[in-house]
């Protein structure tokens, strides 16, 4: 089964500018510059252990804080995926991940059904890791979720360094999405839906 599944998205606001391009069959590649450090850290753990190949290029008002840039890249992440898997043919469209860093433990499930939900369970003791919000992560997933149709369940299982309980949560949610988006050679070309339709998130 070949696939050429990718997809560019630029987001420009009044206090953005963001451009992602991301391919799903990829190998790692991440080339990144959010203007958010520890958030680009993340996306490089979602490259790695996702094979997804990403570009992103963000531009924002980072002089008064993190936020709109932190959720207008997972916006535009969000319809870049959204855009890549098209009407979902032939994936197996359900993941789910435990990822242990040190003490840290997250869970993540999720399902490609195009109908955005977000049940967020971590727990990150401190308010902040460096300069970068830790309150902000559950924006990006909201983002995210919302753009590109996931059914997201992030679970803390334990953890009490906040850096580990993050990047836990950024690895599993890479390898849940990676099991969801990879192709099923038993499907072939068919909805993976009794419905035979999945919504696309727009």
């Amino acid at each position: 089964m070949t696939s050429n599944r990718q997809a560019e998205v630029q987001r420009k606001t009044n206090e953005t500018n963001v451009k992602v391009r991301v391919v799903l069959d990829g190998t790692g590649q991440c080339n990144v510059s959010s203007g958010i450090a520890f958030l680009d850290h993340m996306l490089h753990q979602l490259c790695s252990h996702g094979l997804l190949d990403l570009e992103i290029r963000a531009t924002g008002d980072t002089h008064i804080d993190d936020h709109h840039s932190n959720e207008d890249v997972g916006i535009a992440l969000g319809q870049a995926l959204s855009k890549a898997l098209g009407n979902r043919k032939g994936i197996y469209r359900f993941g789910h991940f435990i990822a242990p860093l040190d003490e840290a433990l997250v869970q993540v499930t999720l399902d490609c059904s195009g109908r955005p939900h977000v049940s967020y369970g971590l727990n990150i003791p401190n308010q902040k890791i460096g300069s970068y919000d830790t309150e902000l992560v559950k924006e990006f997933f909201i983002a995210l979720a919302n753009n590109s149709g996931l059914t997201l369940h992030i679970n803390q299982l334990n953890g009490q360094n906040s850096h580990h309980i993050v990047e836990a949560c950024f690895k599993a949610f890479a390898k849940a999405l990676r099991m969801a988006i990879e192709l099923d050679a038993r499907r072939a070309e068919s909805i993976p839906s009794s419905k035979g339709v999945l919504e696309q998130a727009g």
